[in-house]
C-alpha cells in the first residue's frame, strides 16, 4: 500500500512540475505585445509579454524597449505582433533564449 501511495505522489509531483516548465528548443511563432496594454495582465508599467496556447507570460531575456518604440502605431502597446522565439516557461514567466519579431505583411 505504501508503494502505491508513493507512486501516486511521484506521478502527481511530476505532472505538476511538467506544467511549470515547458521548453521551446526549436523556433516557435507566438503572439507578442505589451502585457498590460494588450493582454490585460496586471503589472506596474508596459512590459513585454507573449501569449502561448492562449495563456500570457511576461518575458525575461529581452524587454519591450529592445524592439522599437512600444507606443508607435505598430508598437507593442498598440498592436499584437508575431515573434519567433526559443526559451522556456518557468513558473508564470517565459525566459527567452531568442526573440525575433516577424515582419508584418503589407
Amino acid at each position: 500500500m505504501k508503494n502505491i501511495l508513493l507512486a501516486a505522489f511521484l506521478f502527481i509531483g511530476t505532472a505538476v512540475n511538467a506544467q511549470d516548465k515547458k521548453k521551446f528548443d526549436k523556433p516557435t511563432v507566438v503572439e507578442a505585445s505589451c502585457g498590460e496594454c494588450q493582454f490585460g495582465m496586471k503589472g506596474k508599467s508596459c512590459d513585454l509579454a507573449v501569449r502561448i496556447d492562449g495563456k500570457s507570460y511576461f518575458v525575461d531575456g529581452t524587454t519591450i524597449h529592445d524592439h522599437g518604440d512600444a507606443h508607435a502605431d505598430n508598437g507593442f502597446c498598440n498592436a499584437v505582433r508575431k515573434a519567433s522565439v526559443t526559451g522556456e516557461i518557468k513558473g508564470n514567466r517565459f525566459v527567452a533564449s531568442s526573440f525575433t519579431l516577424i515582419d508584418e505583411k503589407k
